[in-house]
């Protein structure tokens, strides 16, 4: 097991995490997922952005720039709720998985 199912939870947190602070984009965000470790494709990254928007924990906006347009998310009011109760149990969790 490579254990991609389990991070699918976390890539959403942090895409949420990043989202709240500021508007994000595709590749920016596969950017910063790729500085912690994970490797996303576009493939996989826009379905679970569209997803996250779907289900109403983003709203995008289309920037254009001359003729060129890139499509920035940022948290939506449910977004940024679901973070901050999230942060509750990650704590939590972390706190009982590094227990020694």
């Amino acid at each position: 097991m490579d254990g991609r199912e389990f991070y699918s939870s976390l890539i959403r947190l942090h895409i949420l995490h990043h989202a709240v602070q500021e508007p994000v984009f595709g590749l920016g965000i596969i950017e910063e997922l790729a500085r912690h470790g994970y490797k996303l494709s576009a493939g996989t990254l826009y379905p679970m952005l569209h997803d996250m928007e779907r289900k109403g924990y983003l709203y995008s906006v289309e920037e254009k720039a001359g003729r060129q347009s890139r499509r920035l998310y940022q948290a939506t009011d449910l977004g940024k709720i679901t973070l901050e109760n999230a942060k509750e149990k990650v704590r939590e969790l972390f706190g009982e998985l590094l227990e020694d």
